[in-house]
């Protein structure tokens, strides 16, 4: 039987979308005519390929999904996730400068939820450090978060927290 996390959360820079919201794009953002998003330049807002699929599978699998992202563009940040149509997938948004040990502090005050009954994605190699203190369970991601990145994210959580 597999130990499976409470609460799985998200950077959004180079996590869910290949950029960072506060350098590389232009907000504010909008859907074009063709359904889009584009920024103020009216440049295509991308994501990683896989992202919307593995949303929609996690929150259909019950999972209580989070973003814990640190960018200073709190408001293109929130705009993206609406205009993307993720906002619905998540439970808990943490959103602003600062510590990513602050964001999951917040995170299990409101939710209840442990950290040990928790999995993280995250590109910064350094918030891994920071979130090994705590508890939570943080998969580096490499090059956008993949279903395969998830279930190894999964495997790992099973073998960590498994026998506990």
């Amino acid at each position: 039987m597999l130990k499976k996390p409470k609460l799985i959360a998200f950077d959004l820079d180079y996590t869910l979308w290949p950029f960072w919201v506060d350098t590389h794009v232009d907000p504010p953002f909008r859907k074009a005519k063709n359904g889009q998003v584009v920024d103020a330049q009216s440049r295509k807002v991308k994501y990683y390929k896989e992202v919307p699929s593995v949303l929609k599978q996690l929150h259909n699998e019950g999972y209580v999904l989070a973003v814990a992202s640190r960018t200073g563009e709190i408001d293109g940040a929130n705009q993206l996730l609406k205009l993307f149509d993720w906002e619905k997938y998540f439970t808990y948004k943490e959103i602003y400068p600062g510590s990513k040990t602050t964001h999951f502090q917040r995170i299990k005050t409101k939710s209840g939820i442990d950290f040990s009954e928790m999995l993280f994605f995250d590109d910064e190699h350094r918030n891994k450090i920071d979130l090994n203190t705590i508890g939570v369970l943080m998969i580096l991601v490499d090059d956008g978060v993949t279903q395969e990145l998830i279930r190894k994210g999964l495997e790992n959580f099973s073998e960590q927290y498994g026998s506990k």
